[in-house]
């Protein structure tokens, strides 16, 4: 790998991993557009797919006493049950509906919450509801964050415990996904290569991004989530309409 590309992966992977720091969320938004582009989707997948294991796991050693516990169980129980359903609608081919479908309530969502931010706090039992969809869309369309970050904004979770509830989820659900990385023959010697190559500035960027959380105030830092979850929203509809052309 010729050096100016290095430093393309290294900047991407510590932009992302900052972004996913700070708020909890959002890495694979940048990095994987950014990685596929540089790397090739083959290589892109399963390196981000390591990072974010990773960078749940820094964050998880710190502050794991921050994790609603209840709420991630119940998240992870119910993700397991929507997996199976998501595989078979992978394979009806429902796949441009869904994500349309999904897109479309995301943006509806984040516009409500701008225009109306008033809300009722959900019971932490709503987290059955949501992980089970979570699950649905990871098990067909690898897009199983947008649910679970929407029941964490509906639970009035503080930042701290955003954050790391998030992490609490992503963390085990990311393993069985570089489970079947490694089972589907994605792990190379070029991608553990590049891993051990990104993981200083992985740690580096958690650090960076543990700072900035640190001092973003709570109004401020579910603004900043909304954003996140309007760019993922944007992102999966133009994606989508990707499958038309």
């Amino acid at each position: 790998m010729d050096t100016s590309l290095l430093i393309a992966v290294t900047l991407t992977v510590f932009l992302s991993t900052m972004i996913r720091s700070t708020f909890g969320f959002g890495d694979a938004l940048v990095a994987m557009p950014l990685l596929t582009m540089f790397l090739g989707l083959k290589s892109a997948t399963p390196l981000v797919a390591l990072l974010a294991s990773t960078i749940a796991f820094v964050i998880l050693i710190r502050r794991w006493r921050e994790v609603d516990m209840a709420g991630a169980w119940r998240l992870m129980l119910s993700t397991a049950f929507g997996i199976p359903l998501g595989l078979l609608l992978l394979k009806s081919g429902w796949e441009v509906p869904m994500k349309m479908l999904l897109a479309a309530v995301i943006i509806g969502f984040v516009l409500h919450q701008w225009l109306r931010p008033q809300f009722r706090q959900v019971s932490g039992k709503a987290a059955w509801i949501f992980g089970f969809i979570a699950g649905i869309l990871g098990g067909a369309y690898n897009t199983n964050g947008p649910p679970v970050v929407v029941f964490g904004t509906l639970r009035c979770w503080d930042p701290a415990r955003f954050r790391a509830t998030l992490q609490g989820y992503f963390f085990p659900t990311g393993l069985l996904i570089l489970a079947s990385h490694g089972m589907g023959g994605l792990w190379t010697r070029e991608i553990y290569h590049l891993y051990l190559l990104c993981l200083p500035v992985v740690l580096t960027a958690v650090l960076a991004g543990g700072y900035l959380h640190a001092r973003i105030p709570s109004a401020r830092f579910m603004h900043a989530v909304y954003g996140f979850l309007m760019l993922l929203g944007l992102s999966l509809f133009i994606q989508t309409l990707g499958f038309f052309d």
